[in-house]
């Protein structure tokens, strides 16, 4: 049933009420799978509605899944609609910034956390000095392209709202929580139900 009270906004929504790809737990190579299982059972004509609750998990499957819903859209011009339910941590944030701005919805209560990329790596030196150097440098290639990355995420992420890249940068460093409704506000999602 759906909830007609003044404070929700359900009711100008429908599609979100069922949606075609229902997403939870952990972002990894299980959630991908299911989303793409998911998305070939799916109606092939309409806009399509994916939920996702999740603490978080790996970024570059989520990036994947982002993927296949920006060719989707690409290719076919078929509207995607984003809902995030509850919790909307990390990489979600990442799947999330697949979706454009105002095709974003979350639920009351949700909320999203965006945090810089994780990396905890031990380098081992060992062999001859002038090979060394090789070793150092490949960590730093790998460092420099996953801040590119992110920053590329942050980008998608903040593209069409009142958020300034910067802003979103300096916040993402201490994991920035964002309620449902000051998402609405700042313009990351088109509306809260």
């Amino acid at each position: 049933m759906t909830d007609t009270s003044p404070a929700s906004n359900a009711r100008n929504y429908p599609l979100l009420a069922i949606p075609h790809i229902q997403l939870h737990g952990p972002v990894d190579e299980a959630m991908y799978s299911s989303f793409k299982s998911q998305l070939a059972g799916a109606p092939t004509d309409g806009p399509l509605v994916v939920s996702i609750t999740t603490l978080g998990g790996d970024p570059e499957m989520a990036r994947a899944m982002g993927d296949h819903i920006r060719l989707l859209r690409e290719y076919t011009g078929r509207e995607t609609l984003f809902l995030g339910k509850v919790a909307v941590y990390s990489a979600g944030a990442t799947f999330m910034s697949a979706f454009p701005v105002d095709s974003r919805f979350l639920t009351r209560h949700s909320r999203i956390m965006v945090h810089e990329r994780q990396m905890q790596s031990t380098i081992e030196l060992n062999g001859p000095l002038n090979t060394l150097r090789y070793a150092l440098e490949a960590k730093l290639h790998e460092i420099a392209d996953s801040i590119q990355i992110q920053e590329e995420g942050f980008r998608d992420l903040v593209k069409g709202s009142k958020i300034e890249l910067e802003d979103l940068k300096a916040k993402a460093a201490s994991n920035w929580y964002i309620e449902a409704d000051e998402a609405r506000d700042l313009g990351l999602v088109l509306d809260v139900i």
